[in-house]
């Protein structure tokens, strides 16, 4: 038979850990880039290009390269790119985005 205070214990542990676990994973979306990206202000009448969609299932060096040419050739800034990245993506490719940890990018440092 095991004691009620040791029973208790472990419920208590289970459910705290249980608790733990769920709210590591449900929280709210932060953007993986830090604040001075995110407050690059971009000019009013900027037209987003139209990006090469990626999915995960091809060359994703390619798939980088294509992108910043593409916003290279219209003098698009480091944090712009960066602010602008997340438009090429979709499915499996857009998935792993949005669980990249907040704050995890800055261009400078990398």
């Amino acid at each position: 038979m095991i004691p009620l205070n040791r029973l208790k214990k472990f419920i208590e542990g289970t459910i705290k850990d249980k608790y733990e676990v769920s709210t590591k994973f449900s929280r709210m979306y932060a953007k993986p880039y830090i604040a001075r990206i995110d407050n690059f202000k971009i000019h009013v009448g900027y037209q987003p290009h139209k990006f090469q969609q990626f999915v995960g299932k091809v060359n994703s060096k390619q798939h980088v390269a294509h992108f910043v040419e593409t916003c290279n050739n219209a003098g698009t800034y480091e944090d712009h790119l960066v602010k602008q990245f997340v438009r090429s993506l979709k499915e499996n490719a857009f998935n792993w985005y949005m669980d990249l940890e907040p704050n995890n990018i800055d261009i400078r440092e990398q």
